[in-house]
């Protein structure tokens, strides 16, 4: 039996694994979207298909990771094949992988002794995998091989040996081949890293203390999680509902949560039927937005390994919007619905854990794909996800211009992005004003502008928020919602909704104006906060008080205004 000791350096070891296989990725990548938005996640999953450990990356991608993996693997043996030493299979057909097409599993077995000791894993958005569009998210497609190439599990490594054929299969369907070839090549290093950091922890500990070092970490969260639902001593259901932008109409995400002593169960009956647009979202995205918000709340600090997921039951009607039926088009699911899933979550969960919940962020990755044809016949493609503000919290305001939720990546320097493609940008500030009003304001937005410099060129754009807004809690406000417009070249302007795909050429410019994140708290008690926060750090003094009124002037207004 291996002591606690060895469990917890082997632990410790195999997550600073993930962290360098993150790494070693992002050094070696050719797109702007990984190289420097870091759109990737890494884990090590145990020879069952759990994940034992994971870097600090994108919460959709770890949260789907092990159903990927498992359904990969299941989807070989169907084939007779196995996962052999040396092997490195590659998947994104999201009914198996678990997101979307752009997101290309790639996973490798690891060996010790002739024995399975571990699966190193990664996921990375590839900038363009096909599809009626550049970007290969968005467009009114409705199925799912509109969306670009279908990879199935295949083999691109076999005994060491890169498949060049399969390879060269794949580039000749994307718009950016080079990109394409360079992540991939940067996925398989991440993975060759990963090998030889649990071979070392094989070398130095043994295979058998390695495996039941994973059991033992796997057991110890799902204790951990048990123990801390018990002390809560919730019982009982709790609702919430919360809705899409689908064209013209909204299609609602409904949610019931029941703690049950040492077990919760998510269900989200009552949630619309799958559509024929791309906003529906595979269950291995439900799964990872729903970890991620009882994860947020229930304690951020707990281990994050595949331990947490024991304690929970996730039930998705199949042939809904978070559960649907192949070939429904998904592309926008994993970036927007498992916001929206997220959300709905956390609302549910404000009724059970009133003090620990913030107000909605803004509730949209703020997607947007541009590409088409320069001069010499070359395709090209860009993507990016624009952040916004967070929901004030029960202790404080919201964040101003972040990422927020499932997506955890940065933004991509402008100075990279003119020298890569034929755009430029023409704004980037935050959004004054877009939080929504509350004792804790909400978080402001951000407002970008990107001229196009290239003719015929192709905009998508798949965000939320623009008829519906975040919502505030305890009294507090919603936020303001998105923007996104088109200022043409001579003069003219044109307001968007939250999904659309246009033909834009030279001079024109898009201009995006994020969401803000709702207000927490009474506005009317936004005076006396900050009051007491200026007191706290010396800004003004007793005799100031007196000049101030004690009522509330009006909703959302202070009479008091905050210190620069």
């Amino acid at each position: 039996m291996v002591d606690k000791i060895t469990v917890e350096v082997i632990k410790n070891a195999a997550i600073y694994t993930s962290e360098e296989m993150g790494i070693v990725l992002r050094n070696t990548a050719y797109s702007p979207n990984i190289k420097d938005r870091l759109d990737h996640s890494c884990a090590i999953l145990a020879p069952t298909g759990e994940i034992v450990a994971q870097a600090e990356h994108i919460p959709v991608h770890l949260g789907s990771m092990s159903i990927g993996v498992v359904n990969t693997v299941r989807t070989l043996k169907k084939l007779g094949k196995n996962l052999n030493p040396g092997d490195i299979v590659i998947v994104n057909d999201p009914y198996i992988a678990g997101t979307h097409l752009n997101d290309i599993l790639a996973m490798k077995p690891v060996y010790y002794d002739g024995r399975l000791i571990a699966i190193v894993a990664n996921k990375a958005h590839h900038v363009d995998v096909g599809g009626s569009v550049p970007g290969s998210i968005g467009g009114k497609v409705t199925e799912l091989l509109q969306e670009g190439i279908v990879i199935p599990p295949v083999k691109i490594v076999k005994d060491g040996r890169l498949d060049t054929e399969i390879l060269r299969l794949i580039e000749s369907n994307v718009r950016t081949p080079r990109y394409f070839e360079g992540d991939l090549r940067a996925q398989i290093a991440s993975l060759n890293v990963g090998e030889k950091r649990i071979l070392d922890l094989a070398k130095k500990y043994g295979s058998f203390a390695l495996l039941e070092a994973w059991s033992e970490i796997l057991d110890y969260t799902e204790r951990y999680t048990r123990r801390l639902l018990e002390d809560l001593g919730i019982q009982g259901s709790f609702h919430a509902r919360d809705y899409l932008e689908l064209e013209d109409k909204l299609v609602n995400i409904d949610v019931s949560i029941t703690f049950d002593k040492d077990k919760l169960t998510v269900d989200f009956a009552g949630t619309h039927p799958q559509v024929d647009y791309p906003i529906n979202a595979v269950y291995g995205v439900t799964v990872a937005a729903t970890a991620y918000a009882l994860k947020s709340v229930l304690d951020p600090e707990m281990p994050m390994n595949q331990g947490f997921l024991r304690v929970v039951e996730i039930k998705a009607p199949e042939g809904s919007l978070v559960n649907p039926v192949k070939p429904a088009p998904v592309s926008g699911g994993n970036v927007e619905t498992s916001q929206r899933i997220a959300d709905v979550v956390l609302r549910a969960l404000a009724e059970a854990l009133p003090d620990k919940v913030p107000a909605a962020s803004c509730g949209s990755m703020n997607n947007i794909m541009i590409g088409g044809i320069i001069g010499d016949g070359q395709t090209w493609a860009f993507y990016e996800t624009i952040g916004c503000g967070t929901g004030g919290r029960p202790c404080c305001d919201g964040v101003d211009a972040v990422h927020t939720n499932m997506t955890n990546t940065l933004n991509t320097p402008i100075e990279i992005l003119e020298a890569e493609y034929p755009i430029l940008f023409t704004r980037y500030e935050i959004r004054s004003s877009s939080g929504g009003q509350g004792k804790y304001r909400g978080g402001n937005g951000i407002i970008r502008g990107i001229k196009i410099l290239s003719d015929k060129t192709t905009v998508s754009i798949v965000g939320e928020r623009c008829r519906t807004r975040p919502w505030g809690l305890r009294g507090g406000m919603p936020g303001q919602p998105a923007i996104y417009m088109v200022r043409y070249k001579d003069g003219r302007t044109k307001i968007l909704p939250s999904k659309a795909t246009i033909q834009l050429g030279e001079g024109d410019e898009i201009i995006i104006m994020t969401a803000g994140g709702g207000g927490y708290g009474d506005p009317c008690k936004r005076e006396q906060y900050l009051i007491e926060k200026d007191l706290e750090e010396g800004r003004i003094d007793e005799e100031w008080i007196k000049t101030l009124r004690s009522n509330c002037v009006g909703r959302g207004q202070n009479t008091y205004p905050e210190s620069s």
